[in-house]
């Protein structure tokens, strides 16, 4: 049986996310940021099967081509509901990373998993654990420069698709890119381009998730066409994603939510996908899901962190692992990935991390 997130009515979502782009216009910093869809098609917006023309968040030119090398700051999942959503104030919306933003905002560009919605809209779906954080973390999240999130996973629907799109629309005006959830499959399975440097970063995210103890399967929140959801970790269609990306970009980050909660160690599943990613024409690959910190290994010219854990989230305090985290530092150059090392962090008992 399809749970309601598939069978919402689309006029409604779709109303809500135009008319929250057209209030966000003119918001952005003035990076660039521009989303393509799998057939390599640019969307003028982030919700690419609109009929209506929305404004596009203005591209800097770049000059000089890219500067090399470039780093990237990447960390694992960021939970901002529940007693985290005590951290983000009017005061500091970026509160959730107040003792590791220095480290995220000293890299050309960061990274994350954003693990719930960020809406006041919907209704939480039937299942174990739903997540819903203030809108006012969208801005938040900007404040501690993080340039993009991956939103294919497990509690992006937490709140129905009314407010997954709410979701992108106050990411948008944010200034955060987004990648693995949409109005459609076209956008969902898209990639989203971030310049920084003069470097374009492709980013795309896919999840797949095991059904619930409770019954309730994620794999209904899969996108199609006409029907707004996230991106599902099809073998095929990802990798096709991937080539069209690497068409498109200097380095191509994609963001896996896979594997098996509790785990320490990659699954044999991870491994051939990840392999298969950088093989097609990945750079890095970032795994989430597991809420722990799992193997990076060095593949080819890339990179792959099968898992970064958790990196905000309460809750975990006597989960083994569940406290240990990382930020993923690396180095790229035009042939790839040049160094990178882990940055050892603690979530406290607020469920915020601090660098050791």
């Amino acid at each position: 049986m399809a749970h309601r997130f598939v069978r919402a009515g689309l006029v409604t979502v779709a109303g809500v996310f135009v008319a929250l782009l057209f209030a966000a216009c003119g918001s952005g910093d003035g990076a660039s940021v521009r989303w393509v869809t799998p057939a390599g098609e640019a969307a003028d917006t982030p919700a690419s099967s609109s009929e209506t023309t929305l404004p596009r968040v203005p591209e800097t030119p770049t000059a000089t081509g890219p500067r090399w090398p470039v780093t990237l700051a990447a960390a694992g999942d960021v939970m901002l509901a529940r007693s985290v959503a005590n951290s983000v104030t009017d005061e500091d919306p970026g509160g959730p990373f107040a003792h590791v933003r220095d480290l995220l905002a000293g890299a050309d560009i960061a990274v994350v998993n954003l693990e719930c919605a960020v809406s006041d809209l919907g209704a939480p779906e039937p299942k174990a654990y739903t997540f819903r954080a203030p809108p006012l973390a969208a801005q938040g999240l900007a404040e501690a420069g993080i340039d993009a999130v991956a939103l294919a996973n497990n509690h992006a629907g937490d709140y129905g698709p009314e407010a997954l799109l709410d979701t992108l629309a106050r990411l948008d005006a944010a200034g955060v890119a987004s990648a693995g959830a949409g109005l459609d499959d076209s956008r969902a399975y898209g990639h989203v381009i971030v310049e920084r440097a003069g470097v374009r970063f492709a980013f795309l995210s896919f999840a797949e998730i095991p059904l619930e103890g409770s019954g309730y399967d994620i794999e209904d929140w899969r996108a199609g066409p006409g029907a707004p959801g996230i991106a599902w970790l099809d073998d095929d269609r990802v990798l096709t994603a991937i080539a069209t990306a690497r068409g498109d970009a200097d380095v191509v980050v994609v963001l896996f939510h896979y594997g098996h909660e509790g785990h320490s160690s990659r699954s044999s599943r991870q491994v051939v996908i990840s392999h298969a990613a950088i093989d097609a024409g990945a750079t890095l690959v970032i795994g989430t899901h597991s809420h722990v910190l799992q193997e990076v290994e060095e593949y080819g010219s890339g990179l792959i962190a099968y898992s970064l854990g958790n990196f905000v989230f309460d809750g975990f305090d006597e989960y083994p692992g569940g406290t240990d985290s990382a930020i993923l530092q690396v180095t790229l150059g035009p042939e790839g990935v040049q160094s990178w090392e882990l940055v050892p962090a603690v979530i406290g008992w607020d469920g915020l991390p601090r660098v050791e």
